[in-house]
């Protein structure tokens, strides 16, 4: 039987609020073959991008043990959870997340300069070719459309070819066209580049694009592929 990429096992989240705390995941238990696409759905508050900040090392679980590529998270520091995070995975947001002083070509290079590679503007030239954008790598996001800067962000993440592609939302912010456009964009980059792709989304038609769909309600996994 295949290793998984991710591995989580008995894992749970609680986090202090106003109100005292909060328990957000319970006991959840999830492995992730390499290279599939898998859709986290469920409705508002029932955990899904809890679950993936888990999974990129961007929120520390309160119990069980959280393994990527066979690395176990829960035991690494802060600073080695963000050297593994530029090595190894890709991260996109509902809100971009771009650097408002960065050019868009800025932008991209980033995470291969934070890793030291002496290329990093040249692919995140060629990265931005492959996202359309190669006109727009002068351009600040404000000067961008939406759907724009979410491609930037989509060669941002993709440019160190991670592993592991985490998306949080992708589309929730792009109108129906862009949105469409933004998602085949962002599978044919994980076809290209073998990764595994862990989606969160509130829609059925871009689940139903993932190979598995797992969901969640109330934190937990109410149901997920045998």
């Amino acid at each position: 039987m295949p290793i998984p990429v991710l591995s989580l096992k008995d894992v749970q989240l609680s986090l202090d609020g106003n109100a005292g705390r909060v328990d957000i995941l319970h006991g959840i238990d999830l492995d992730v073959e390499n290279g599939r696409s898998i859709a986290l759905v469920g409705p508002s508050g029932s955990g899904k991008s809890s679950l993936l900040m888990l999974m990129g090392g961007l929120e520390r679980a309160s119990g069980g043990r959280v393994e990527v590529l066979g690395q176990d998270l829960t035991s690494m520091n802060e600073d080695a959870l963000a050297r593994f995070r530029r090595k190894s995975m890709g991260v996109v947001f509902q809100s971009f997340h771009l650097i408002p002083t960065m050019t868009a070509l800025e932008n991209v290079a980033t995470p291969l300069e934070l890793s030291g590679d002496r290329d990093a503007f040249e692919k995140a030239r060629a990265e931005l070719e492959t996202v359309g954008l190669s006109h727009r790598s002068g351009h600040y996001p404000s000067q961008m459309s939406g759907g724009e800067q979410q491609r930037v962000a989509l060669a941002r993440a993709l440019v160190v070819r991670p592993e592991i592609l985490l998306a949080d939302e992708p589309t929730g912010n792009l109108d129906e066209s862009n949105g469409t456009a933004v998602m085949d964009l962002l599978f044919e980059l994980q076809a290209r580049d073998g990764s595994t792709l862990v989606l969160v989304t509130h829609s059925n038609t871009l689940a139903t694009r993932c190979d598995d769909v797992v969901r969640l309600r109330d934190g937990r996994i109410e149901s997920a592929p045998q």
